[in-house]
């Protein structure tokens, strides 16, 4: 057996306890049951089982979860060969890849984006559930692949949908105020290594790195595509055939620290929470609403899948990049988006380097700006004084008031002493005359 690469599997072992590691590797040696779709737009599920069943094909539905699903045991037809594979009565299409499209529930009349839409069976899912009504953007990077892409929806009968070849990254630019956005993301392939096993060797930690860098513009331009102000929708779903925490949780936890979206649950019954804490990594407490799929529980393809709600157009800044690998070296574009990002710590030793190397500089026009300010202040109190001067010149008035009163008191007194002795002898003169002698 093909083992992965050495980071790839310390990855692996950090993942999951030893003994479910093991059989998860074990159930992707195996190829995963064969698994259908029912076209709605043609069909009805249990009308195409029962002709499937005529045909010699044994098969039942796939599980309470899915309405449309079929499941095959074994067939004596090719079921890609089959009249009404041929008329679009169904999809051959893995069961891990319906979920994304029942966790957007896209409604009639809506505007969708499938950013990643080959080879076309979600984006004829999405058809389905919007009944052929509204309008589906089904795009893909890759102009080969787009030629699958229309083939399929042509058969399946779809006629709400446009296809288009743009760069997922700029898709902002071309189109936008779409009510949901289904971004089922490329990726490492570790999910889906029963199909191809080469991805146990060709996929190390730097190709993973690199890949997960890719999904996070991918999910910030598929968030800025989504109408916040949409009143029946506003959603981004996020998915990919990868198990690894890089491509997954690390992706979605940083699309929540760049734009104002939150997650909010998918609305499916199966699956595994995904991972708030893993080791020394934390994620934000909300990623437990995402969903995870294994090949030895849910006996389908590895997957995983994140349902976000966009609040409103704004762009949020973080003081601290997400740093992908446990060395800790930060890649040349992590490092100019962050310091664009006003680090404080940085700016602040920064600042003490040009205060420590321009010292005389900064001084010189910190002293000159109080001289010139000091005369204007000075004026205002010399005046002041200028003022009270005539309240001094008031007791200097009334000083000779009192000289002259006592001046007159001078005056009467020695006429009232004249007059006193004058009566004195008067009475005496009467005194004698009176007295008998």
């Amino acid at each position: 057996k093909q083992w992965y690469q050495r980071r790839v599997r310390g990855e692996l072992l950090e993942l999951l306890p030893y003994g479910e590691l093991l059989d998860m590797l074990d159930a992707q040696e195996s190829r995963r049951p064969v698994t259908l779709r029912a076209n709605t737009l043609k069909t009805r599920r249990r009308d195409l089982a029962q002709t499937l069943i005529n045909r010699g094909v044994n098969l039942d539905p796939i599980g309470k979860w899915s309405k449309v699903g079929l499941v095959v045991y074994n067939t004596s037809v090719p079921l890609g060969a089959t009249p009404e594979y041929l008329a679009g009565h169904y999809m051959l299409q893995g069961a891990s890849s319906f979920v994304p499209v029942m966790a957007l529930a896209p409604k009639p009349n809506e505007r969708v984006l499938d950013m990643c839409a080959a080879p076309g069976g979600k984006s004829a899912y999405i058809a389905a559930l919007m009944k052929n009504t509204g309008m589906l953007v089904s795009n893909d990077a890759n102009k080969d692949r787009t030629k699958a892409l229309t083939a399929n929806l042509h058969r399946l009968g779809v006629h709400n949908a446009v296809v288009c070849n743009y760069d997922g990254l700029a898709f902002p630019k071309v189109m936008g105020s779409f009510d949901r956005v289904l971004l089922d993301a490329p990726c490492s392939g570790t999910g889906v290594v029963s199909k191809d096993h080469s991805v146990k060797q060709s996929k190390d930690e730097d190709e993973v790195l690199k890949i997960a860098e890719v999904q996070k513009r991918l999910l910030l331009a598929a968030i800025d595509s989504c109408d916040h102000n949409s009143k029946t929708g506003g959603y981004v779903v996020y998915s990919t055939c990868s198990v690894l925490v890089q491509e997954n949780e690390w992706v979605v936890d940083y699309a929540l620290k760049k734009r104002n979206v939150k997650l909010v649950h998918l609305g499916v019954d199966i699956g595994k929470e995904g991972f708030t804490r893993i080791n020394k990594y934390r994620f934000d407490p909300t990623l437990s609403k995402t969903k995870r799929y294994y090949p030895h529980t849910h006996n389908m393809d590895g997957f995983f899948v994140a349902k976000l709600q966009k609040i409103s157009a704004q762009i949020k800044t973080t003081k601290e990049e997400l740093v992908f690998g446990s060395d800790g070296e930060e890649k040349e574009d992590s490092a100019e988006e962050q310091a664009d990002l006003d680090d404080s710590d940085d700016l602040e030793f920064e600042e003490e380097e040009e205060e420590a190397m321009d010292v005389p500089e900064v001084v010189v026009p910190e002293v000159t700006e109080p001289e010139v300010t000091e005369p204007e202040v000075v004026v205002p109190e010399v005046a002041e004084p200028e003022v009270t001067e005539p309240e001094v010149v008031v007791p200097e008035v009334a000083e000779p008031a009192k000289r002259v009163l006592r001046k007159r008191v001078k005056k009467v007194t020695p006429e009232v002493a004249d007059s006193k002795p004058k009566t004195k002898k008067k009475k005496l003169k009467k005194k004698v005359e009176e007295s008998p002698e």
